[in-house]
């Protein structure tokens, strides 16, 4: 269960890295934060880097009614295993062909606006252990460098385009500039209650990027 009180954290503000100090400062006490910081790193909005220091998804500074909607990306994100071969874009070619799944992120969000070019990765697989084995079948091996990612499929995948969003905002980073590239070009596809909140200047960067829609084109 999301506690109301975690928003308390979004006045942290955005910046690379937090000290256990920075979250203190916005809570009752030391102790109230090193619960919160557990809480947020559960959840897979926060990870621990090293004693006392933290890094938080960008994707905390949603607005609160959006989180629960996040929590399955997050629980995948969490649970991902990363492989490499060459470390380059040949193992993201072969990792295509061997693996069973759903492409979600960098090259679904791709395929479906040309935003900006993909460099991970990321499969919603059945059996993690089987297709780690795939993987490791083929000479991968398993790493943080790995440029190819396979999550357990946590949640509903009912709307592939839905969960590919929600994906892009719980990841955070690059990707949000995905989710608005994807709201956008498929915006009547998504549904209308679920939807991010995103700064106008990322807005605006995309739209320039994207270019003025093709006549008969979706968009939101």
């Amino acid at each position: 269960m999301l506690k109301p009180e975690l928003a308390v954290t979004q006045a942290l503000g955005e910046k690379p890295a937090y000290h256990i100090n920075d979250l203190r400062r916005v809570t009752a006490s030391r102790a109230t934060a090193y619960r919160i910081l557990q809480e947020l790193r559960e959840v897979g909005f926060a990870e621990q880097v090293k004693e006392g220091y933290f890094t938080i998804r960008s994707s905390l500074f949603q607005p609160f009614y959006l989180w629960p909607y996040l929590l399955p990306s997050l629980a995948a994100l969490k649970r991902a295993r990363y492989f490499g071969l060459s470390y380059n874009e040949n193992d993201v070619r072969l990792a295509r062909k061997i693996l069973r799944g759903v492409v979600t992120l960098d090259y679904r969000a791709y395929e479906l606006t040309g935003l900006q070019k993909p460099h991970m990765l990321f499969v919603y697989v059945e059996d993690v252990d089987r297709a780690a084995a795939t993987l490791r079948d083929r000479k991968f091996w398993e790493g943080a460098r790995g440029r190819v990612a396979i999550m357990p499929q946590v949640g509903p995948r009912q709307n592939e385009l839905q969960r590919l969003y929600l994906d892009c905002i719980a990841y955070g980073g690059r990707s949000t500039l995905d989710a608005i590239a994807i709201e956008i070009t498929h915006g009547e596809e998504l549904d209308p209650n679920i939807r991010g909140t995103f700064r106008s200047e990322d807005v605006l960067k995309v739209k320039e990027e994207l270019g003025p829609p093709e006549p008969g084109a979706r968009g939101g």
